[in-house]
């Protein structure tokens, strides 16, 4: 493993940027793109143009630093675990500022209630919002592409009554609307070169990826950037052909400014719908980091497998869209 830093307690830890002295200039070219990107999946939504939005990353801007931060943090206290985990991580204002519009993805694409582990747990969720709106988010959308009917979906995983307890307007969890799906050229894509993907997802402020940690019978496992497949449309089981490129074509498009994956329990099995709790294994840990690569890299020592045994992160850091070497990564550890 890499430098494990432990920091538990209640005491802020400043975080060292890993992208070097280069990233307010990586920063400035990558805010003019999004801002021509937007400006094209606003012209085709609306019929004034029939051009379809094509997302360019450029190289310079790939997450190619060899020392990321990622966060983990354990504890029985959710709501606790998630604050410390962004505290850890520079604290939400970091990533939402005031009048931001926010999603917030986690995965609720299966209808199970939370002790089985094939969903993201509501508390997490629930507290990552209360954060978004204390940093001043004028929005935060809750929703997922669900895999069964999506109102069982919500209400049995305990997502409905979570959010509805936060008790503001802005907080809203809604259902996916088939007409909010624009079809976008994905630039840098070596598998994928066109797909159906999520306006809210694609043009909200910040994008933050809340997924559980479990077993997949197909990619092994699911994290961080398998749950980019609750934000697209079409055949998405077309997908699951050369899944792990795909999925690191995707992540050129779908970018999330911040990635927390609930590990408070994880489906070790039978996975990703599951359904028996002897299948489940309580870790009461989150892993959280901007690096949507090291995030999935790192959770995947919970399993007892190595970060090269998934081939969405070993496709995604080739494509130099992150770091997958636990050994050079900054680790971050704490404690509620």
């Amino acid at each position: 493993m890499g430098k494990d830093t432990s920091r538990a307690g209640s005491g802020r830890t400043d975080v060292v940027d890993w992208r070097g002295s280069s990233r307010i200039n990586k920063a400035a070219v990558q805010s003019m793109n999004r801002r021509r990107f937007l400006r094209q999946v606003m012209l085709y939504s609306s019929g004034l143009s029939l051009s379809l939005p094509l997302f360019r990353i450029p190289e310079s801007l790939a997450f190619n630093a060899s020392v990321p931060d990622v966060v983990r943090v354990s504890g029985e206290d959710y709501a606790a675990l998630v604050k410390k985990t962004v505290e850890l991580l520079g604290s939400m204002s970091r990533f939402v500022k005031p009048g931001y519009k926010v999603v917030v993805k986690p995965n609720i694409g299966w209808d199970r209630k939370p002790e089985q582990a094939a969903n993201t747990h509501p508390q997490v969720v629930t507290t990552l919002v209360e954060l978004a709106l204390e940093a001043g988010a004028d929005e935060v959308k809750v929703f997922d592409y669900t895999c069964n009917e999506k109102r069982r979906c919500y209400n049995n995983s305990g997502m409905t009554e979570a959010i509805k307890s936060i008790g503001s307007k802005k907080a809203k969890l809604v259902h996916v609307d088939q007409r909010k799906f624009v079809p976008v050229k994905i630039a840098k894509g070596r598998s994928l070169k066109e797909w159906d993907i999520y306006k809210d997802a694609l043009t909200a402020d910040c994008y933050i990826n809340v997924p559980v940690a479990k077993h997949h019978g197909l990619s092994r496992l699911t994290l961080g950037l398998k749950n980019s497949m609750g934000v697209i449309g079409g055949r998405r089981g077309a997908l699951h052909h050369d899944l792990g490129q795909n999925l690191a074509d995707l992540a050129t498009v779908i970018t999330p400014q911040l990635t927390i994956i609930d590990a408070t329990r994880i489906l070790t099995n039978n996975g990703p719908q599951g359904g028996s709790i002897e299948d489940v294994r309580r870790l009461d840990t989150l892993i959280g980091s901007v690096d949507p690569v090291a995030v999935d890299a790192l959770a995947t020592t919970l399993f007892d497998l190595r970060p090269e045994d998934i081939s969405s992160t070993v496709a995604a850091h080739q494509m130099g869209l992150g770091q997958m070497d636990p050994a050079k990564m900054n680790i971050i550890s704490g404690s509620v």
